[in-house]
């Protein structure tokens, strides 16, 4: 069976979608401890690595023929906010040269690197591809919505396939039936409150008001960025991007709510039974940051089946 090592881990999902590609996970680190603690009630048969990865030593990473990583995207992101042209994004975008350590070292015959679509847009991001072509590594990157690989919701990543070869492969990438947003939400769950409240910010009942003229009585809507916001969302389509934060209200009738951990892992397409932190915020800040296992898994095969 092939195996794999997965770089920044976070809660799991790049190795969720291995597993269900058929690969076996040995090793797995990220800096944070709660999500190695995560990642390892999940992930029990795999060695876990607490650290900062800029700074590991290679040498005590087992053998392994692909390796998945999932550098910070927090400087690369439109999602980074104020923080724009903070220091601190620089460090964040540096973390991408931690692939390229560990792809010197251990020369595995494949490598699959997840972000945002806007790390192509990267000032070094020419010299990190030179870097990998250097050590022999043809690139085949992609721009992956995970609402075509069976999840529901609509989040676009950048999949970069890099192969030990002269020349970059085609992956035939076969798009699945979208899921919609009803096949996730519990009505019977959460925390629900009444729309008409003292305090209730008046965008919000804005929001509620378009939603109702546009979907009727059961929808959801963002509570804060772009997308759907004027208009709502009817359950019959996905879900736009689980973010690291609460965003994703769901209104019925007069009643309204956020989504629960629990539908948010669904939307990002984890098993139902995968462990999550029992603080919700913590549980969602995880599922936000993670790769989204069905758009992994449908990757890493169709990686497989080109090779």
């Amino acid at each position: 069976m092939m195996k794999a090592i997965d770089l920044f881990s976070g809660a799991g999902g790049f190795s969720t979608g291995a597993q269900m590609a058929g690969v076996d996970v040995v090793w797995a680190a990220n800096h944070w401890p709660a999500a190695v603690t995560i990642h390892a009630q999940n992930h029990p048969n795999a060695q876990h690595a607490c650290q900062d990865l800029q700074q590991a030593n290679w040498m005590e990473v087992p053998r392994h023929d692909l390796l998945m990583a999932s550098p910070c995207c927090q400087g690369h992101s439109k999602a980074r906010g104020k923080a724009n042209g903070n220091p601190q994004h620089d460090a964040s975008r540096s973390t991408a040269w931690a692939v390229v350590s560990a792809a010197e070292h251990h020369r595995p015959a494949f490598a699959v690197i997840e972000n945002v679509p806007e790390f192509t847009r990267w000032a070094l991001y020419p010299a990190w591809c030179a870097a990998m072509d250097a050590l022999g590594y043809a690139l085949t990157p992609m721009i992956v919505d995970a609402a075509d690989h069976g999840a529901p919701q609509h989040r676009e990543r950048l999949f970069i396939v890099a192969v030990r070869a002269k020349h970059s492969i085609m992956l035939r990438l076969e798009k699945r039936a979208h899921v919609p947003a009803r096949s996730i939400i519990d009505f019977s769950a959460g925390n629900w409150q009444p729309i008409e409240k003292p305090g209730r910010a008046a965008a919000t009942l804005r929001r509620v008001q378009a939603g109702r003229r546009a979907h009727g009585d059961r929808f959801v809507m963002p509570y804060y960025g772009g997308g759907s916001g004027l208009t709502g969302r009817c359950l019959s389509r996905p879900l736009g991007t689980i973010t690291t934060r609460d965003r994703w209200g769901v209104v019925d009738g007069n009643r309204t709510r956020m989504l629960t951990a629990q539908e948010c892992r669904a939307a990002m397409g984890f098993p139902d039974n995968y462990i999550l932190p029992t603080k919700h915020t913590e549980a969602v800040h995880m599922l936000g940051n993670a790769v989204c296992p069905p758009a992994a898994r449908d990757v890493i095969a169709a990686m497989l089946e080109a090779a």
